[in-house]
């Protein structure tokens, strides 16, 4: 019994969903500490924005991937491959990189940037040292994606 379009699929799901997952935990903790500065200042929402939307690039990572093996089973067209088994599991395997390091960094990051954002709150000048703590994280993310992206092109169909 072939399950290749399966796993193929599965790691498709993966990498958007756990992507996803840690970016909507970073944002909420980013955008939570963002409500609270607003309420008492809400002209600083310009400053506060960067530091919420960072810890989405892991979800945008994610999507990018599971859109990458959506075209290589070419299922836009109509007229999906068909892949074997160990194709499938190439391609669910190519997928971990990105999801899981997206859980994790969008969720530090997201701790890091509500960190931000009481500088940001308290100190505005220091606001871009925070940022620069937050984009340190991101490095991991963008690592993630790249060795999804390599292993990825690395399968023959």
């Amino acid at each position: 019994m072939e399950f290749g379009m399966f796993y193929a699929m599965l790691g498709s799901a993966a990498a958007i969903f756990l992507g996803g997952y840690g970016s909507s935990i970073g944002i909420g903790l980013a955008g939570a500490a963002a409500n609270g500065v607003l309420s008492e200042k809400p002209e600083k929402f310009g400053s506060m924005l960067l530091f919420v939307a960072l810890p989405g690039t892991q979800g945008i990572y994610g999507f990018l991937v599971a859109f990458l093996i959506i075209l290589k089973l070419q299922l836009l067209t109509g007229k999906p491959i068909s892949v074997s088994n160990l194709q499938g599991l190439e391609m669910l395997i190519a997928a971990l990189p990105v999801g899981i390091t997206g859980i994790s960094t969008g969720i530090y990051q997201g701790r890091i940037c509500a960190a931000g954002i009481a500088i940001a709150a308290k100190k505005p000048e220091a606001s871009m040292k925070g940022l620069v703590y937050a984009a340190m994280v991101e490095t991991y993310a963008v690592l993630g994606l790249v060795i999804s992206y390599f292993l990825l092109n690395g399968i023959v169909i």
